[in-house]
Order: structure tokens, then sequence, then C-alpha cells
């Protein structure tokens, strides 16, 4: 029973696997807006309702890893070492290279490139985006709130995972404006990007009191 369960899970998993390449090819080709999902199910030879089945939504079909991302990142948070601040922890696991950015080939930075391209084109997927980090901002102010025991009515919580997702949306934007301005090379990029993670942890670290003052005499 166990060896059939596993063949099954494979399977779905090879589907949806080449569902999502199929789609990628095709929104890379003609733009995420102009590929309708009717279209990626004829494609890929499967049904339109088993894409669906797969996919909830068509924005899915771009942003389908990231459940494994989000999952990841609550892991590190929950499981970090006695006495590391869920700060380190989560300032640790952005500053890690990871997909396109842990790569050093000419194939994957233009892949992130074009990833990157076809995101900013295409309103839909900048907010999916968005629906994407709040989710992310309520898993993990939900988290905190179990750890310290936390009233429902306590805002701490929802700053600090606010502040956190800030910083990985933050970094998200950063890659993308570096790709579209030049398109760097992924190793050089990798590097500024773990730069930039780790001044945005230690500012958040070292609290905001002084960040952005006014000049002498303002006002």
């Amino acid at each position: 029973m166990d060896v059939e369960i596993g063949l099954r899970e494979r399977k779905k998993q090879k589907t949806r696997t080449h569902i999502a390449e199929t789609a990628r090819r095709l929104f890379v080709d003609r733009g995420f807006d102009a590929v309708s999902v009717a279209e990626v199910a004829r494609a890929a030879e499967v049904a339109e309702a088993t894409v669906f089945n797969y996919f909830p939504t068509k924005e899915d079909l771009v942003y389908y890893g990231m459940e494994a991302f989000e999952a990841e990142l609550l892991r590190a948070i929950s499981e970090r070492p006695p006495g590391e601040s869920v700060i380190d922890a989560f300032g640790r696991f952005v500053g890690e290279p990871r997909g396109f950015l842990a790569a050093e080939d000419q194939a994957s930075r233009d892949a992130l490139l074009t990833a990157s391209r076809m995101i900013a084109a295409s309103p839909a997927l900048v907010a999916r985006e968005r629906q994407i980090l709040a989710r992310y901002t309520d898993a993990i102010a939900a988290l905190l709130r179990q750890e310290t025991g936390a009233d429902r009515r306590d805002v701490r919580p929802w700053v600090v995972a606010n502040a956190l997702v800030g910083v990985h949306g933050s970094l998200i934007d950063y890659v993308r404006r570096r790709l579209l301005d030049g398109s760097p090379d992924v190793r050089r990029l990798a590097r500024d990007v773990r730069r930039e993670s780790l001044q945005a942890i230690e500012l958040l670290r070292e609290g905001l009191g002084d960040y952005a003052s006014g000049p002498e005499g303002s006002g």
C-alpha cells in the first residue's frame, strides 16, 4: 500500500511539474496575460480541469514553488537554535542564495531575467505576489503569537512579521530592479543581495529610532 501511495504521489508531482513547465514556456514566449489556462491545458495535453486541480488560479502556475519556500521559512524560524532571535533566524534564511541566485551559469541568469520581466509586465502577477507576501506575514505572526503567548490584541507579533516580510519583499524588488536595469551576472548579484540582506537585518536588530533623522535645525 505504501508503495502504491508513493507511486501515485510521484505521478502527481510529475504531472504538476509538467503543467507548470509547459505554462512557463508559453508565458515566456507570449506573456502571462496573453495565454489562457485552456491553452496551457492543450499544450500540456491535459484537461483544463486537471490544470485547476493542481493550480487553483492561473497565477499559481508561476508561483507554485512559493509554497515550499513558505514552509522552509517557517521551519527556519520555528526550529531556530535556543537563544537565537527570530530576526537572526530570518536573516540567516533570506541571506542564503537559493534558486537561480544559487547558480552561476548564463542559462540561470537568463531564466531569472525572463521571469522578472514577465512578472513586472503583468499587473495580475504583481498583485498575486503581494498576496503571497501577505500570507507569509500572517503565518509568521501566527507563529510568533503562539511562541510568545501573545494576546490576539497584541500588535507586536504583527509588527515583527510585517518588518521581516518587508525585508523579503524589498530584496525581491532589489533583484528585479538590478536585472531589469542591466542584468548583472548571477554570482555578483547573489553577493550584493546578501550584503543588502545583512544591512537590512542589522537595521531591524538595532531598531529604527535614529534612522533617517531630520537634519539639524529642520522644521
